[in-house]
């Protein structure tokens, strides 16, 4: 885990948000979240041209789907961590800031997808691109972004993975999402909590804020103890997140060169990253929301049946001549 990479000094000061900023921190997910995005936006100018198609449209599609993509993951976010962002206890600027600061992470994927794609489908028609061959284009750029986020999700410390006593397994630093969520659930003993949380007002604990944390009184003391603890030792979904979006990028790439009908290369990556988040989430410590499935679980299956659905009706809607691979 290291959310900030380092930092770039800056000859003058902005103040932002009432704060002066004397140096520029990059973070590792944001870095991987523009380093995604523009693997994915050349990779699919070359599928495009290989297409036929106009390259450079593709180019500013990605422009817009990266806009509409972190507006609709930021809101998916905070909509389901909404007391987060409406604490009675700060300032209504506070928290509005809390909502518009992006560098702890906070981006929902599947939020951001369910308003990108429906602004990409109106691109397409307004720019008169073949619908199903634009997103058979898409398909396998948009996993391969995706697994560059998991990356950044990694160094982030967010989305976390469930207890795990394996050789590979990870820990996370004291006052880190994963220790202070253990420290809450009381599945560890944290010393002196009272610096890394604070009495909620329904009781029990809450998380300090990074604000909070940064205002402590006890800063020296908080270092000491944060050198010796850590969090119970978990699965790095994350990871194994990423290996599985970097296979699939491979296999939709090997489809889409393919005879195929258009359409299905997207049809087909609906399945595979429904199948596979399903899975994943056995790992994951997301909550569940009905029975024993998670939000991501009950999202896979939705993803599996709409996918399955697709790869019909775009099969039946395909020329009955033989089809040519493309390229051919």
């Amino acid at each position: 885990m290291r959310p900030e990479l380092f930092r770039i000094p800056l000859p003058f000061s902005i103040n932002l948000f009432g704060h002066q900023i004397h140096q520029v921190p990059i973070y590792g997910y944001g870095l991987m979240l523009v380093i995604g995005f523009l693997t994915a936006a050349y990779w699919a100018r070359l599928l495009a041209r290989r297409s036929g198609l106009d390259g450079e449209l593709f180019i500013n599609g990605a422009l817009l789907a990266l806009f509409t993509g972190i507006v609709g993951a930021r809101l998916s976010h905070i909509l389901e961590n909404f007391a987060d962002f409406t604490d009675p206890q700060r300032s209504a600027a506070e928290n509005f800031r809390r909502m518009m600061d992006l560098s702890s992470g906070g981006l929902t994927y599947y939020g951001g997808f369910l308003l990108a794609f429906p602004t990409l489908v109106l691109y397409a028609r307004w720019k008169k691109v073949p619908l199903r061959l634009g997103m058979d284009i898409v398909a396998p750029c948009l996993i391969l972004a995706l697994g560059f986020g998991r990356i950044g999700c990694f160094l982030n410390g967010c989305c976390y993975g469930a207890r795990c006593d394996l050789p590979w397994a990870v820990s996370y630093p004291y006052g880190s999402g994963a220790y202070v969520d253990e420290a809450i659930e009381g599945r560890i003993a944290a010393p002196d909590q009272q610096l890394v949380l604070k009495p909620s007002s329904e009781g029990g604990w809450v998380p300090l804020s990074t604000e909070e944390l940064a205002r402590s009184a006890d800063r020296s003391r908080l270092r000491a103890i944060a050198a010796s603890h850590r969090s119970l030792r978990l699965h790095p979904a994350q990871l194994y997140s990423t290996f599985t979006c970097f296979l699939l990028a491979g296999l939709l790439y090997a489809c889409f060169t393919m005879p195929h009908a258009d359409g299905r290369v997207f049809a087909l990556m609906l399945m595979l990253e429904g199948a596979s988040r399903f899975m994943l989430e056995l790992v994951r410590a997301e909550p569940p929301v009905v029975g024993r499935f998670s939000l991501s679980m009950i999202i896979g299956l939705v993803l599996i049946a709409l996918g399955t659905a697709l790869w019909s009706l775009f099969g039946r809607m395909a020329p009955r001549e033989r089809l040519e691979p493309l390229g051919a």
